[in-house]
């Protein structure tokens, strides 16, 4: 069961226009957040990442209450253990064109199972930048082509995830991940003036380690001691491999620490 147009439908029956605007030129944002046992994690600060994406792309505010609602019915009309809540926000049925209409956005809720992810991954560095000024940096917008390209490019190399620099070479973020590193036995990661996306677990992680933003070179994954990735799905996950590369002791001593710090406190607090 997902919702659509303002009550749960069944997925087979659902029926969203080809003349969105989500589809036909992807001007549309979401949020993905992890459920677990029929309740979703940080909820409140989904919702605001959510209503500033909107407000980057000149979408009208979504209504908290409704997609609250939404998520709710979602998540007790398909119970499971571990969970991706996906809410997805376009601009609604729109001109064949960057034209966006007046009528009202569409919203979607949906969730489908999944498996939790392994304690580390490999990962590749891709030869494409994100641009730290364009008007869609630091917005969760469902235009993700890049990320699909760059995400096949890293499982041709037995990879899980991609890794960019931005346009002046600095790291920058995975497809679908915030990236940490460690160094003389402190924990980084770029700056949101990176271009990276203002992720939920990374927000938390740096609330919780005391991290620090820090602008880095992108060869800085050829020297760091550790590397971690956040996300809403993966929540602390070492870095074993990059560009084939080895990292001795994975998961190490600061990795190690965050690892426990996030779960216990995560644990503590569902809507931190």
């Amino acid at each position: 069961m997902i919702w659509y147009d303002g009550q749960l439908r069944d997925a087979d029956s659902a029926r969203i226009s080809v003349f969105d605007h989500g589809l036909t030129v992807g001007d549309g944002v979401f949020e993905t957040l992890k459920a677990t046992d029929g309740r979703a994690f940080a909820m409140t600060r989904h919702l605001d990442r959510l209503a500033a994406s909107a407000r980057l792309l000149g979408l009208p505010e979504p209504d908290r209450d409704e997609v609250r609602r939404a998520a709710d019915a979602v998540l007790a009309a398909n119970p499971m253990p571990l969970g991706r809540l996906r809410i997805t926000y376009t601009g609604g049925v729109s001109p064949l064109g960057s034209d966006r209409a007046t009528l009202r956005p569409t919203l979607v809720v949906a969730l489908a199972e999944h498996t939790p992810r392994p304690g580390s991954t490999a990962v590749v560095t891709v030869p494409w930048t994100r641009n730290e000024r364009g008007a869609l940096a630091g917005a969760k917008s469902t235009s993700y082509a890049e990320n699909v390209v760059a995400l096949a490019q890293a499982h041709r190399h037995a990879a899980s995830e991609a890794l960019f620099a931005n346009t002046v070479g600095a790291l920058c973020e995975g497809t679908g991940s915030n990236v940490f590193v460690v160094l003389d036995g402190e924990l980084h990661t770029p700056p949101l003036s990176s271009g990276c996306l203002p992720g939920i677990t990374r927000a938390l992680l740096l609330e919780w380690t005391g991290a620090k933003e820090t602008d880095l070179p992108f060869d800085v994954l050829q020297r760091a001691e550790e590397i971690l990735l956040t996300s809403s799905l993966r929540d602390v996950q070492a870095v074993h491999t990059v560009d084939g590369r080895h990292l001795p002791g994975v998961p190490g001593p600061v990795t190690a620490k965050a690892v426990r710090t996030f779960a216990e406190r995560s644990a503590a607090d569902i809507d931190p």
